[in-house]
């Protein structure tokens, strides 16, 4: 399986945005895309003026972001835009559905994760259950009704409880779902809709690149 093993701060550089691929760590000084450390694109040429986008341009750097907040790469994403575009509705709100209810997703939204990349080490590592059932596919699409909840060689993990805690002091949790702390364990209420995924993509953008 492809990864990404480079550092992440470049790719939130790069888009010229904090992605939070590091999660409460980019909140930090220490954070090396922070714009008052590094006000520039990563790269030998950084110091050349920065290039008005095309809409093109604009485009891909959309779809760019949208594939480095989810952490995957073009092949799947492009599957997921394939899948989108079949489903009923508008594809960009398909699309952005399809990515929010990714375990791995779910599990750092719930606030079981403090990253979606460490999420996804959960998941793959098969600390993760679904309806009590061990998933280690990362990618798997939670449904509603399902409950997923950790197990128990990692429900005291220090990382673990690190998130939740941080999880409780923002008390942002989407609202399509409902967490339980004290079990640690997630129910999927709904589906989400556009108004819950609250990533900071103009899904618009993609669909008129794939579109061409």
């Amino acid at each position: 399986m492809a990864r990404y093993t480079k550092a992440l701060c470049r790719l939130c550089r790069r888009e010229g945005m904090k992605l939070f691929l590091k999660g409460q760590r980019c909140l930090t000084e220490k954070c090396a895309c922070s714009t008052s450390r590094r006000p520039y694109i990563p790269g030998m040429h950084h110091n050349s003026p920065r290039r008005k986008l095309s809409e093109y341009g604009k485009q891909l750097r959309e779809k760019q972001k949208a594939k480095r907040i989810y952490g995957i790469f073009e092949r799947q994403f492009r599957r997921y835009f394939s899948i989108a575009n079949r489903l009923p509705g508008e594809t960009g709100e398909n699309l952005l559905r399809l990515l929010a209810t990714r375990l791995d997703n779910v599990v750092y939204e719930g606030g079981f994760a403090l990253s979606r990349r460490q999420a996804r080490l959960f998941v793959t590592h098969g600390k993760v259950l679904v309806n009590g059932k061990r998933i280690n596919i990362p990618s798997y699409q939670v449904k509603p009704g399902q409950r997923i909840s950790l197990s128990e060689s990692i429900s005291n993990n220090e990382n673990v409880l690190k998130a939740i805690s941080e999880a409780q002091k923002k008390k942002t949790t989407p609202s399509w779902f409902e967490v339980n702390y004290d079990k640690k364990e997630i129910l999927i209420k709904n589906q989400p809709t556009r108004t819950d995924i609250s990533v900071p993509i103009q899904e618009q953008l993609i669909v008129e690149l794939y579109s061409k």
